[in-house]
């Protein structure tokens, strides 16, 4: 990303993540566990706040307290989380290393809320200093996995096909609400709004827009507080 001076990396590091991804991929697909381990990256890495330069993906998470957040529901089970997208289809994310752990985790509250709408997704992902077209293109993410009642109140999958990574997520928030499937508040908030709309059509008209938008902002997500 342009501004951004990533650490160089020898070859024996390089061969690690190659190796570290193999494994990755390998159990994830042996698991089907690739929605509760992107949850787990875009939790970690979404408490950053740009005006004070705290939380984000540093491992954090790791602590029970920051687990213990509701948010966090059932999460007690981010190359992981690149590495889960590319695995049940989806766009290949660049990684780059020199993350350090913190011990410091960040206070509750940092995450979406599903029961809200526009102006609380602009506010929340606004802290992390993500745009608009970041906010509907991280929301595609919804195409993996499913809602649990017990962590979180809603019950259902976005999608048909909840282990595959493609734009069908945008395709049924334009078909409306169908038996067996979800739609949250949150959701419906990207029909409602003038700005979030077009770029809902526009991911479903287009996977190939869809992928390279969301490839994109999953990175800026995960690299936040990195490398400044």
């Amino acid at each position: 990303m342009m501004g951004k001076s990533y650490p160089k990396v020898s070859e024996e590091y390089e061969k690690a993540v190659v190796k570290s991804k193999r494994k990755l991929r390998g159990h994830i697909a042996e698991k089907h566990c690739a929605p509760i381990i992107l949850r787990l990256a875009w939790h970690s890495a979404g408490t950053f706040d740009v005006k004070t330069k705290t939380g984000g993906p540093f491992g954090t998470i790791r602590h029970p307290n920051e687990l213990a957040h509701e948010a966090n529901n059932g999460l007690d089970i981010a190359l992981a989380g690149v590495v889960a997208v590319e695995i049940t289809g989806g766009p290949e994310i660049p990684f780059h290393p020199g993350r350090q752990d913190k011990n410091d985790p960040p206070p509750e509250g940092r995450l979406p809320d599903a029961k809200k709408g526009a102006d609380h997704l602009r506010d929340v992902f606004g802290h992390m200093g993500l745009s608009d077209k970041d906010i509907v293109a991280l929301s595609g993410g919804h195409t993996l996995g499913r809602c649990h009642k017990e962590r979180s109140g809603f019950e259902g999958p976005w999608t048909s096909n909840p282990l595959i990574f493609d734009n069908s997520y945008f395709k049924e928030l334009l078909g409306g609400e169908k038996e067996g499937l979800i739609q949250l508040p949150s959701d419906k908030a990207l029909l409602e709004d003038p700005v979030f709309r077009p770029l809902v059509e526009k991911y479903a008209a287009d996977e190939d827009a869809f992928f390279e938008d969301y490839a994109e902002a999953h990175l800026k997500l995960s690299e936040l507080g990195c490398y400044t």
